[in-house]
């Protein structure tokens, strides 16, 4: 079995943050959440509060969007072109994709590309509220043992050093820079 992180990984960029200036274009009322949004991120920039905190503030936004499920399948229908090609000329049916970003936003785009085994953020689409940790670095080892009953894998693949943990424990893990695929 095959382990991916998602962003900067298999899809060329960060998700997230495409999606959320995908949304602000739409509905320019979300900047009225822009003051918080920059004092979340002061306070996590100064170690006050954590990343999961903070994108929840960020995350609020979303409850100007009205239907936040059809602009998810609007953002794929123009983005899924970035998904990398080396990742589609290897994907296999057991892939597990494990990604910081939210379920809510990578669920369409992985059974779109067939991938059943996603392991994301639980945020809530409307408010922003985490249910549980932000699956990111360390986090996502317990998260993948929950899910799969073991942290086994052949192979892991991430463009991030916060990852190392996972890649600790795959019997190989390679570091994903642009298209460029080096041994970790």
């Amino acid at each position: 079995m095959n382990v991916y992180d998602f962003d900067k990984t298999v899809y060329y960029f960060d998700s997230t943050k495409k999606f959320y200036f995908y949304l602000l274009k739409k509905y320019p009322k979300m900047a009225l959440c822009a003051p918080a949004q920059l004092l979340a991120f002061l306070k996590y920039r100064l170690k006050i509060t954590d990343k999961t905190a903070m994108k929840e503030v960020v995350y609020s936004a979303f409850r100007y969007v009205p239907d936040i499920d059809r602009e998810v399948e609007s953002f794929w229908d123009g983005e899924i072109k970035n998904i990398k090609p080396w990742y589609l000329k290897q994907k296999h049916d057991d892939d597990v994709i494990i990604s910081a970003s939210p379920y809510f936003l990578l669920k369409p785009v992985c059974d779109r590309l067939g991938i059943k085994h996603l392991i994301a953020s639980e945020a809530d689409k409307k408010t922003g509220k985490y249910t549980g940790k932000n699956c990111y670095g360390a986090e996502k080892v317990p998260r993948l043992k929950e899910y799969l009953g073991s942290t086994k894998m052949d192979r892991f693949y991430s463009d991030s050093r916060s990852d190392s943990p996972l890649a600790e424990l795959a019997d190989e893990a390679f570091l994903v820079t642009g298209d460029k695929i080096e041994k970790w």
